[in-house]
């Protein structure tokens, strides 16, 4: 029987859904978006343009780390990226809240780092009215980001959270910038009318082999090589490509070099790590393979591989291929999903690998003599101290469980050459912009990242400086670590240079600083300090630091006289 009209709209009166009146603000869109990628904390500096933000954390489970500089916000969630693979994220206010932040955005942008910085900025009613701390924040951002942009509504918040996040990861991976104007954050939107991306949906896999004829090729160019090498570079550990990059070095038996980030891929003693022959290395090779890193100033643009042997180079960013120098053979893709690839077309054409144990005797002989050759200077027991002492002592001081952070020049160069992690992801340093102070943020991501771990930090005493004060932040949010400051009282990595060109009457304008005790710096701030003066207290010292479960400066005075070979040659120069 038909049913009347009075009857049709009785029904779609009951059917039709009540309209939703819930909302939800920018604030706790960010956070939403921020939990979909999977961040479990935001390091920030407070203002009055991001508050929302919190609020909308706090309701996520989304931790807040409050520094007492955003430059240490900024290193901090490229510190985290670092340790954790997954991208970090720092929260500041505008105008000089994202100025202040824009050395650590730098950074994460040369070292190939992906991280989120979001910004404050005066409301959108305001624009152009002379808001507090209007500044063009988008433009500053994006010579120096994978992405920067102005978020136009609240109900775009999360959307374009996702698509930054998405940005981060587009070729090599990098920052991405976000302004947030404060009405856009504090306005509220319909649920329903704010997309919000789901988590594992909105971005797709990285892990690309680039051209399989590619693979082909190199697969065949190790199976001829006779004195084949390989340097594993910071993208090996940035695209967590350890485990593939280990079975390639020990299947197809090639020696292998490790810097950046990729230190300690293979542990010391391993029969393939080898640390000090590179340069003779790379000049008996007959191949040489370069894996995520570029050809940039720490490989002499390209000049220090011989004309005649034959590189290859694997590498995340198209750009960075073939970039200063010619290659052979380029690939482009994920460095582990590469190795694995090429490991497994290998496969059946590995007979010669088994055949270099001339070349690894002759590379373990020179590596063998280096180190002989150094050693005497490793074990001084001068008074001042000389830096290879102390690197030689924190050396023997860790463990495979130990995270060792740089943070300086001279007395970071000379660690370079000495300290050798254990385990893959267990070394940081600046990276290639040669930021000093990332030191104490990086322990901060660190240790945040990864509790079970330990930290051991090397500092420069002019690096320290620049951002030491939130070792007070390390003792609030309880996050003990070692840390040793090679104290000179001077900038040296930048001294010699200057006396070298103006003379020992010039050599010292600019370049010299007070002789700060760091160790009661330490214990003013709630944390653990000791001064050593003999080489012989440096390990029991940093033992008591490590025993005392507390924030540590171990203040060692070292010789001022005493330069790294790489400070001598001035090779960041050349």
């Amino acid at each position: 029987m038909a049913q009347t009209v009075s009857e049709t709209n009785a029904v779609a009166q009951v059917t039709e859904p009540e309209p939703s009146t819930a909302t939800i603000s920018g604030g706790h869109l960010v956070a939403k978006a921020l939990k979909a990628e999977g961040i479990d904390v935001i390091f920030t500096l407070c203002g009055g343009h991001i508050i929302d933000i919190y609020d909308g954390c706090v309701d996520e489970g989304i931790a807040v780390v409050d520094v007492r500089h955003e430059q240490v916000a900024a290193h901090a969630a490229d510190g985290y990226a670092r340790m954790t693979g997954k991208p970090g994220c720092a929260v500041v206010t505008a105008g000089p809240g994202t100025t202040d932040a824009v050395t650590g955005v730098a950074n994460a942008f040369r070292a190939e780092s992906p991280m989120l910085l979001i910004g404050g900025q005066g409301a959108l009613n305001q624009h152009k009215m002379g808001s507090l701390q209007d500044l063009p924040h988008v433009d500053m951002m994006t010579p120096i980001t994978k992405f920067a942009a102005t978020v136009p509504h609240t109900a775009r918040v999360a959307d374009m959270v996702s698509m930054a996040f998405r940005e981060c990861y587009n070729g090599a991976p990098g920052p991405s910038f976000l302004e947030i104007p404060r009405d856009i954050l504090d306005n509220s939107v319909p649920v329903e009318s704010a997309t919000i991306p789901e988590a594992g949906r909105y971005r797709a896999s990285t892990k690309s082999i680039g051209d399989p004829a590619s693979i082909e090729a190199l697969a065949d160019l190790i199976s001829r090589a006779e004195k084949p090498v390989v340097l594993l570079g910071t993208q090996v550990w940035t695209a967590r490509g350890s485990d593939a990059a280990i079975d390639f070095v020990r299947q197809l038996n090639i020696p292998a070099f490790m810097n950046g980030s990729a230190r300690g891929t293979l542990p010391p003693g391993d029969p393939h790590h080898f640390h000090l022959s590179r340069r003779y290395g790379f000049n008996n090779a007959d191949l040489i393979l370069i894996v995520g890193t570029p050809f940039d100033f720490r490989m002499g643009y390209g000049r220090r591989l011989p004309k005649g042997a034959t590189v290859v180079q694997i590498d995340m960013d198209y750009r960075t291929v073939g970039k200063n120098r010619d290659i052979d053979l380029g690939l482009v893709g994920d460095p582990g999903a590469i190795l694995a690839a090429v490991t497994q077309a290998s496969s059946g054409r590995i007979a010669k690998a088994g055949d270099r144990k001339a070349w690894f005797s002759e590379l373990r002989a020179e590596e063998d003599a280096a180190y002989q050759k150094r050693l005497p200077r490793q074990l001084l027991d001068a008074n001042p101290i000389h830096p290879l002492r102390l690197a030689h002592e924190i050396n023997e001081f860790l463990t495979e469980d130990s995270i060792y952070i740089g943070d300086g020049g001279d007395i970071v160069t000379f660690s370079g050459g000495v300290v050798q992690p254990k385990s893959p992801g267990h070394w940081m340093d600046p990276g290639p912009l040669g930021t000093i102070g990332v030191g104490i943020p990086f322990v901060m991501a660190a240790k945040y990242a990864r509790p079970d771990k330990e930290v051991v930090a090397l500092f420069g005493d002019g690096a320290f400086s620049l951002t030491g004060w939130d070792f007070e932040t390390l003792v609030r949010f309880k996050l003990p670590f070692v840390g040793v400051v090679g104290n000179n009282s001077s900038m040296n990595q930048i001294r010699y240079g200057q006396e070298a060109k103006y003379g020992h009457d010039r050599g010292r304008i600019g370049n010299t600083l007070g002789d700060v005790k760091y160790d009661q710096f330490a214990k003013m701030l709630g944390g653990y300090g000791e001064e050593v003066r003999d080489p012989k207290d440096i390990g029991p010292a940093m033992q008591r630091a490590r025993e005392s479960g507390l924030p540590s400066l171990i203040n060692v005075w070292v010789d001022p006289d005493a330069y790294a070979p790489g400070t001598m040659n001035q090779t960041m120069y050349k």
